[in-house]
């Protein structure tokens, strides 16, 4: 990766956890007052709805429902996945206003334990 590729996805990562954190605001301002446990919670329950939408796209995509058929498409399922990661990081965010700190940290733990020096097998 050169110099300007690193420095343009640096920019777009950076950029990804700027709109989360707006994101994670306007839902603060937009949702009734509750507790802060309260809205925590219900923000990871949002993930699991989120996850639950990606199984129903699969589902549409491959046909398995007779009554519905092909409901969905793999495009869907990609939009799906993009809402889950999406979801995931705004109630990181929720957690933890280090959210980008936080992932940066687990995606290198990640890394080194599952890729080593970065070759596979």
């Amino acid at each position: 990766m050169s110099d300007h590729d690193a420095a343009a996805a640096s920019a777009t990562y950076d950029e990804m956890w700027d709109t989360v954190g707006r994101l994670q605001e306007w839902l603060v301002r937009a949702q009734p007052s509750r507790p802060p446990q309260e809205a925590l919670l219900l923000r990871m329950l949002k993930l699991s709805e989120e996850v639950g939408e990606v199984a129903e796209a699969v589902i549409g995509a491959t046909g398995q429902n007779p009554r519905k058929g092909t409901s969905h498409t793999w495009d869907d399922v990609q939009s799906e996945l993009c809402d889950v990661i999406i979801t995931a990081a705004v109630a990181l965010r929720t957690l933890t206003p280090d959210a980008r700190e936080v992932f940066t940290s687990h995606l290198e733990q990640v890394r080194k334990r599952s890729l080593g020096s970065g070759q596979l097998p």
